[in-house]
């Protein structure tokens, strides 16, 4: 069992006597499908039955205790309020097809098997979405609750894969593994495919999500790109359409358009007027993320003493986070900002003027869709969504570094890095940048985000870097080294930057590398340089 069924547990029944000798319907011969026990917090919010039927069977130690035990409410639903809306593939349990049709509706649901209850585990299905031609498909994972915790998708054995196409040779826009609300993807041409594997022994609560066929030009079907346009007809010379009377703006940038361009406040560079409200949207698809990078930036400033922008001139950014709009950041005086990139396909900014001066000039951004996370080094690869591989055969040194560096890098985001040598060669890297926002020992707890080595495709126990670390230096222990890069809903950090090259062994042998990490002994990892001879001495001793 586990260790609830040590003392009082409550048992919990939802199939029927399939698995045992006894009669159809769930009885003291069928399979239980979970054990509770400990407190609220170490419970589901809500217990679903796989059918009609549900037991809860309440068990009690012989010794007695302070526990007052459990209350709850239960309610009967219609379970055809979770069916798929698509055509089940004969001869499957589990494949959908979903076309679009001009005489059906162009939106609807899709869901794990047996949703809201858990998922079976060793199944595998896959949905097919097939648009018309000038159409396109949003995609919403409105809940994915598959496994808790912030391990790497590489390590997960439940896991949901988005393609960009019809089968599973198409780049890959998204890998969903632990727990995530309001997740939205959007297609780049008139098919999609979405695969669910489930393998592990403890399967979660499954997905549901909503789709919906778009033509290539509807960029506002679902109602919150515009909720904030009361733009009147622009006035030449005044930036993105700029009404005259309020010296409000607004316009949305969409990658259909065009991948690159330059946003740039009104009359800039001049002054812009007072009382200026604009807000712009930027729609990316497929792979893309939202990438801005400030080339000029000046804004009023009333006084050098406060530093809170709420109360002056600002320009705000927000992202998508679990459907919501939320403020990622606010700029404003003089300091032109880093590098700023989306955490999916949405990005909002606002600029509130509401002062004037005629030293301050506004702001001039350069923006653009980019596939490969501001990452431009490597060789990306497309059954990921954010991916590249370091092959000594193809460069022997070079640089790598987080999303966006040396912006702050995305959040929600995982990237990993694959390092191939030759034979007899390992791969030495040299972080001479290093902030990664978390708290050692870097968990899910204390909502860190992450690096970690391993040098292995697939590794569940390895350590975690986080923090602001001034100088750090790793050495594979084999040929192969990866390195994931995972973040967060939460904080926000600047990432890394690294020196790599492939080595041989002798090579390596004859190097003086005091601070040097070997991915080998990761028992004795920490956040801080360790010396490779004191972790292998406590390794040895131990």
């Amino acid at each position: 069992m586990n260790d609830c069924a040590q003392g009082d547990y409550l048992k919990v029944y939802s199939e029927g006597g399939v698995h045992g000798p006894g009669p159809p319907g769930v009885n003291e011969y069928s399979a239980w499908s979970r054990i509770l026990c400990g407190s609220r917090v170490d419970t589901p919010p809500a217990l679903y039955s796989h059918g009609p039927l549900l037991v809860l069977e309440f068990h009690t130690a012989t010794k007695a205790t302070n526990a007052t035990g459990f209350v709850g409410n239960f309610r009967f639903i219609d379970r055809r309020n979770f069916e798929t809306d698509g055509v089940r593939v004969p001869e499957t349990w589990c494949d959908y097809l979903f076309h679009s049709q001009p005489n059906r509706p162009a939106h609807g649901r899709l869901y794990s098997p047996r949703y809201p209850s858990s998922y079976p585990s060793n199944v595998r299905c896959t949905y097919h979405f097939n648009g018309r031609q000038s159409e396109r498909i949003k995609l919403v994972f409105e809940e994915s609750f598959l496994q808790k915790g912030d391990e790497s998708c590489l390590n997960r054995a439940d896991i949901i894969k988005v393609f960009d196409g019809r089968t599973t040779s198409a780049p890959v826009l998204a890998l969903l593994c632990n727990e995530a609300v309001g997740y939205e993807i959007l297609s780049t041409g008139t098919d999609l495919m979405v695969q669910f594997t489930a393998n592990s022994n403890t399967p979660g609560q499954g997905f549901k999500a909503s789709y919906q066929f778009q033509m290539d030009d509807d960029t506002n079907s679902d109602g919150d790109i515009n909720k904030k346009s009361t733009t009147t007809e622009g006035i030449s010379g005044l930036g993105p359409a700029v009404s005259a009377a309020t010296s409000s703006c607004h316009k949305v940038f969409s990658s259909d358009k065009s991948k690159t361009g330059k946003l740039i406040s009104p009359l800039y560079p001049s002054p812009y007027p007072m009382k200026t409200q604009c807000h712009y949207d930027f729609l990316a698809r497929g792979r893309e993320r939202v990438r801005l990078v400030f080339e000029d930036f000046s804004l009023q400033r009333i006084s050098e003493h406060i530093i809170d922008c709420e109360s002056m001139d600002s320009l705000d950014v927000f992202l998508y986070v679990d459907g919501r709009l939320e403020k990622m950041a606010s700029f404003c005086g003089n300091d032109i900002p880093k590098p700023i990139m989306s955490n999916g396909p949405k990005l909002s900014i606002e600029f509130r003027g509401i002062y004037s001066s005629r030293h301050a000039r506004g702001f001039k951004i350069s923006y653009s869709f980019v596939e490969d996370y501001g990452i431009a080094t490597g060789r990306q690869l497309l059954e990921f969504p954010c991916a590249f591989v370091y092959n000594s055969s193809e460069r022997n040194k070079g640089v790598m570094t987080s999303p966006n560096h040396p912006g702050l890098y995305p959040r929600d985001t995982e990237c990993n890095y694959f390092f191939y040598g030759n034979e007899n060669e390992r791969v030495h890297l040299h972080f001479t940048y290093f902030d990664v926002e978390g708290v050692v020992p870097c968990e899910a707890v204390s909502a860190s985000d992450y690096l970690q080595f391993s040098h292995q495709m697939i590794e569940a126990q390895s350590h975690r870097y986080c923090g602001q670390i001034k100088e750090l230096q790793v050495t594979s222990q084999k040929k192969f080294l990866r390195i994931t890069f995972r973040s967060n809903d939460r904080l926000d950090g600047t990432g890394f930057k690294a020196n790599y090259i492939f080595l041989t062994d002798s090579e390596i042998n004859s190097m003086t590398m005091p601070n040097t990490i070997d991915t080998g002994n990761t028992n004795c990892m920490s956040k801080y340089l360790i010396l490779v001879c004191l972790c292998q001495l406590l390794l040895n001793s131990s």
